[in-house]
């Protein structure tokens, strides 16, 4: 057997309510309907984008000894990859809109490509990037 996939990802959040409005203004789509779900899967291609309590995620972990909940930048990204420069800077502006802070403008980066970064309201950090020489599947994922 071998592991070489991710099914999932999930984002703990100190407020579902107001995670779950960002997300939903940056138009992430979901079969649930409520404000402020238990929990809410998004309806994205290939990997799936989940919302969940972070108090909730550090106790599943282990209830008897959760993890500690940390303040700041936990070394982790997530990447919307985009077909153009206009696609980056329309992304950061949607975020902007949603409420986003925007940690990095859109800009022309070392390795040849075009991209930006924002924050969503936990901190979590997302680029959005493009590269001239991207290409992508029927669905939209990037092929490296």
């Amino acid at each position: 057997m071998k592991m070489n996939r991710i099914n999932i990802i999930a984002l703990g959040v100190r407020n579902m309510a107001k995670s779950v409005k960002f997300y939903r203004d940056l138009g992430f789509q979901s079969n649930e309907t409520a404000e402020c779900p238990q929990v809410i899967f998004f309806n994205t291609t290939g990997t799936k984008f989940e919302l969940y309590p972070l108090q909730g995620i550090a106790e599943d972990i282990c209830a008897d000894n959760p993890p500690k909940i940390a303040e700041g930048f936990a070394g982790i990204t997530l990447a919307y990859n985009v077909k153009s420069e206009q696609e980056v800077r329309d992304t950061i502006e949607l975020a902007r809109k949603a409420g986003a802070i925007i940690a990095k403008e859109p800009q022309s980066v070392f390795w040849g490509g075009y991209h930006a970064y924002f924050s969503d309201p936990d901190g979590y950090y997302w680029e959005v990037a493009y590269g001239a020489d991207w290409k992508f599947d029927e669905q939209d994922m990037l092929v490296l």
